[in-house]
């Protein structure tokens, strides 16, 4: 597993080791040891979960304020740009947001540390995204910014506006600067 480093701090791109041949390929998704090993985090993940969305939907920016979590994202079928934003006002990249497409072609996983908000936006047909969670799903703890806040300014990578999908919750977040943010 390769580490690229992204412009948010703690927030990591991983890149599996791929060993393909004549019938398809073979990649580990997931080992304790090696995600620590490599990353120096040591996390226990307690829920698995799979979203299939088609193009143009947007999922996010959601986060939980209590039961905080951290998130390891990958896409199985498709392609996606993933976007999170770091919600910890301690940290130097408060207010920032990074970007970063995943697909089943690049078989990229991006580590989202605990404190931050995440959505994406799909690129493909279809996309099968997979990501495991460090805390529980709690629907009241639940929290959302609007996609297209101004002052976070987000490029979801898609030219037209009239082709993104919406649900209610996603279409009426907050605004960054009324949400509610870390330490």
């Amino acid at each position: 597993m390769q580490i690229v480093e992204t412009t948010l701090n703690d927030a990591l791109v991983l890149e599996p080791h791929i060993y393909p041949d004549d019938r398809g390929f073979f990649l580990e998704s997931w080992n304790r040891r090696e995600f620590a090993k490599v990353t120096g985090i040591n996390k226990e993940f307690v829920q698995d979960n799979h979203s299939r969305s088609t193009y143009g939907v947007l999922r996010g920016l959601h986060y939980q304020v209590k039961m905080v979590q951290g998130k390891l994202v990958r896409v199985v079928r498709g392609k996606i740009r993933d976007v999170i934003v770091d919600l910890r006002r301690s940290s130097s990249t408060f207010g920032k947001w990074y970007a970063v497409e995943l697909s089943d072609a690049n078989q990229r996983q991006l580590w989202i540390p605990e404190g931050f908000a995440h959505g994406f936006i799909v690129l493909s047909d279809v996309v099968d995204l997979l990501y495991k969670t460090t805390d529980y799903y709690s629907p009241k703890d639940e929290r959302t910014i609007v996609w297209d806040d101004k002052d976070l300014s987000i490029d979801w990578g898609i030219n037209n506006e009239d082709k993104i999908v919406l649900s209610e919750k996603d279409r009426y977040g907050k605004c960054f600067v009324e949400s509610e943010y870390f330490v």
